[in-house]
């Protein structure tokens, strides 16, 4: 089978991902592998299987390859499923901001405990989503996956690992540690990532 394009170009979530799909034989590479320059369409769709649908095909035109591709966030049940698919700018409304990666976090950070200041824990409940979808260069899409990692928020941050909402992140079941607080392997193995991922390459693996 012709390796799957990864639509990233970090390192790390390649290498998150390429073992769950060498256990079923099936080779990855990451944008960075292509000789050719690759533009980053726009993500203009209202859930994440807009965007990562959008994401897979334009990236597997522009390589000639089957691409996988995938968009993630956070869901807060008392906000109505908020910050959703604006998640890595909910401090902006969903509008591009500038700053690095690291202020921005703290300023969506800052706005959901804003948001949610007065509620009891109970009520906090939330989930991260991962949806994944495999497109081929013609614009066919294959294969489409869901994960979930539920938890609720806590009302301060805790922990040094991951990023954005991880350290308000209280994993369920028992809520006394933050996605934060997880050591990276162990938080990769039960990640909403890690679960769509499985999920698609079983699918992947039907299609050889």
């Amino acid at each position: 089978m012709t390796p799957i394009t990864i639509a990233t170009a970090n390192p790390g979530k390649i290498a998150e991902l390429r073992p769950i799909f060498a256990e079923l034989g099936i080779e990855v590479v990451g944008l960075a592998d292509h000789d050719t320059p690759t533009a980053e369409p726009g993500e203009t769709g209202d859930t994440f299987l807009a965007n990562a649908t959008i994401k897979a095909i334009s990236y597997a035109s522009q390589t000639g390859t089957p691409c996988l591709a995938d968009d993630s966030g956070l869901e807060v049940n008392r906000l109505g499923g908020a910050p959703g698919v604006i998640s890595s700018h909910y401090c902006t409304n969903g509008r591009g901001d500038p700053r690095p990666r690291a202020e921005r976090d703290a300023s969506n950070n800052a706005r959901l405990l804003r948001e949610l200041a007065d509620v009891p824990a109970e009520q906090r409940m939330a989930r991260f989503v991962c949806v994944m979808v495999l497109a081929n260069p013609s614009g066919e899409v294959l294969a489409t996956s869901q994960g979930t990692f539920e938890g609720r928020i806590g009302t301060e941050a805790r922990g040094e690992n991951g990023f954005g909402y991880d350290p308000l992140f209280l994993v369920a079941p028992d809520f006394t540690r933050t996605s934060a607080q997880m050591a990276p392997a162990e938080k990769n193995a039960v990640s909403h990532r890690a679960r769509a991922a499985r999920e698609i390459a079983q699918d992947i693996a039907g299609l050889v």
